[in-house]
């Protein structure tokens, strides 16, 4: 059976309606005259305003909805209507650059400073034109996701597909001859098995809860992304197509991290979830994105970035909203062949918005009185993310990063640990690093990404860095955990109550620590590190930790190191294989041959 655009969840052939029999908050029963469906969505009357809904329980003929807008002033008896179709996002050119909430509504079109209950504005321009394409022609067989034809959006191609709810294969009838149209504009006519035409525009539209499923394979991800932040990059890669998330306490730079990445990463398209943040943190993206440039593309980067904003003053009912519609714009782009980077922070406020939701239901609470399927719902959705095979022979891909504020800091919180079970990299932000000024304040030991179990990976590595990387990775890690250990015998016993070598130890461990692990992201050179500099760093500071100096006492073995890690800084601020970095270079071999003829 064919399924046309729209229908995906339809069940009958008009809207149901029902009345409110009961409130509680944002949740609403509605006791109504004919069957609905989980996830339908629904409209609140109240007097002129109309407030979407999302039915979230089914009981019976009473359905609990939750509304996306205050409740307030709604009383029993309220009119309210059933949609027949569950929360969609609209898809199609025009997405970049723009500004959304959970719910898809255009911010730049909204009037005043807080939004409007019940206020919707559309997502995309229809009236703009866009220079139409052709890439498919009549008589090709043509299924879902297959593209038909493509536009110029900023300067990404944007492929014009058979929409993702069409079902089988169809013939291409005709297509839109090369030109501009708006994206209303029939630009394909698809025929079926059965003879039935089916228009195609350039809008489709798809239910945010439904991975989009318009590829041929999803095999295990095999590259990594690159970021340009070495504590990720060169200790702790994510994949392309993999999934990460990084927790911390309150100031650890959570936020800043996400930015850099966003601004430094390998990736065609950035979505970036502000899921009940701080809206001062929003306002930061808004007000710098738009003047700094894309170091892949020399384009502004705003224009390959798509922001979601739902900040902790909007409702809290539309924070579940956001980062389902998130996710699925990026899948939207994965299946044009593109590289696709969503941020999101912080998913714990949506675990926040699943429990208040599961609270009001009087559901069985889990640990925390979050939800008991909490580790499902997260699983579920990171599972979203992806590297994906077309029919075509090209490749996208989803890359997912989330942010988690565990309260205190506390790592053991649910939200934490059913993260932890579904990313596959671990990005541990400590408060003690914060504290003391070494940011990133990644963990290097607490940290970890099981991407470099992969043999995939592993292979993908040899190649793109050098032979035995991720061996040399390792020893890093080695070296790390030892000189953490020596700290702890040095704090415990005092600087003359321990071994010389002790020392040598520590601060072999903080030469890594300060010229690999700590960057400045606030520096034009420091902070975005291509890989090739990340491996010739790597390498130098190995090659320092591998040799034995001889120490006379503590005192020395400090001076020297303080004096060799001061070096190595200013050669991270030099650029790269500039003169600068060349001088600074010489003086750290210089220093280091001096400090060897004399042990």
């Amino acid at each position: 059976m064919n399924i046309r655009i729209g229908d995906i969840v339809r069940f009958i052939s008009e809207k149901m309606e029902g009345k409110v029999t009961g409130i509680i908050s944002n949740i609403v029963i509605v006791k109504t005259e004919g069957p609905v469906a989980q996830n339908e969505i629904a409209t609140v009357k109240l007097g002129e305003v109309r407030m979407m809904a999302e039915v979230i329980k089914v009981v019976g003929d009473d359905a609990y909805i939750q509304v996306f807008d205050s409740t307030r002033g709604l009383r029993m008896g309220a009119e309210v209507e059933f949609e027949g179709h569950m929360l969609e996002a609209t898809l199609g050119p025009g997405i970049l650059s723009k500004n959304y909430d959970g719910l898809q509504n255009d911010l730049a079109d909204m009037d005043g400073l807080f939004i409007r209950r019940g206020q919707r504005t559309s997502p995309l321009n229809e009236e703009t034109l866009w220079e139409f394409r052709p890439l498919a022609k009549p008589g090709d067989r043509v299924e879902a996701g297959d593209w038909l034809g493509e536009v110029k959006e900023q300067w990404i191609m944007h492929k014009i597909m058979v929409p993702f709810a069409f079902e089988g294969s169809y013939t291409v009838r005709s297509v839109a001859g090369a030109g501009e149209y708006n994206i209303n504009h029939t630009v394909a006519v698809l025929e079926d098995a059965q003879g039935g035409e089916h228009p195609v525009t350039m809008v489709q539209k798809w239910p945010v809860k439904r991975p989009i499923k318009a590829y041929v394979s999803k095999p295990r991800p095999s590259r990594i992304l690159e970021t340009g932040v070495r504590p990720i990059d060169t200790f702790n890669p994510i994949a392309d197509g993999g999934t990460g998330f990084i927790p911390g306490p309150f100031g650890a730079g959570k936020t800043v991290l996400q930015h850099a990445i966003a601004k430094q990463a390998e990736a065609d398209i950035i979505i970036m979830i502000a899921c009940g943040e701080r809206a001062n943190e929003v306002v930061e993206i808004f007000a710098e994105f738009p003047h700094l440039d894309d170091p892949h593309t020399g384009h502004k980067l705003m224009e390959r970035t798509t922001i979601i904003c739902n900040t902790s003053n909007m409702p809290v009912a539309s924070r579940e909203a956001s980062v389902y519609t998130g996710m699925t714009i990026g899948e939207y782009y994965r299946a044009m062949g593109l590289k696709v980077l969503i941020l999101a922070d912080s998913t714990s406020r949506w675990a926040q918005a699943l429990r208040e939701m599961s609270n009001r239901l009087e559901e069985l609470p889990g640990q925390d009185a979050f939800p008991m399927d909490l580790s499902a719902v997260i699983s579920n959705f990171y599972a979203r993310a992806g590297l994906v095979h077309l029919r075509n022979g090209a490749t996208g891909s989803v890359t997912f990063l989330g942010t988690v504020s565990p309260a205190g800091g506390n790592l053991k919180e649910p939200v934490t640990e059913a993260t932890q079970k579904a990313a596959r990299c671990f990005y541990a932000l400590s408060q003690q690093r914060a504290d003391s000024k070494r940011y990133p304040a990644i963990d290097p030991l607490d940290s970890y990404s099981k991407y470099l179990e992969y043999p995939e990976i592993i292979e993908y590595l040899d190649e793109r860095v050098e032979p035995g990387w991720v061996d040399l990775v390792n020893r890093g890690k080695t070296i790390v955990q030892r000189g953490k250990e020596a700290s702890e015998q040095i704090d415990i016993l005092g600087d003359d109550g321990v071994p010389v070598e002790y020392h040598d130890r520590f601060w072999k461990s903080e030469l890594i620590d300060f010229v690999i692990l700590q960057q400045d992201a606030f520096d034009a050179v420091d902070a975005n590190t291509p890989l090739d500099r990340q491996r010739y760093m790597y390498n130098l500071v190995l090659d320092i930790c591998d040799r034995k100096f001889g120490f006379d006492d503590f005192q020395s073995c400090v001076e020297f190191y303080k004096s060799l890690i001061n070096l190595f800084k200013q050669l991270n601020y030099s650029e790269w294989e500039s003169d600068k970095f060349a001088e600074y270079r010489a003086r750290i071999d210089e220093m280091v041959a001096a400090k060897e003829s004399n042990k």
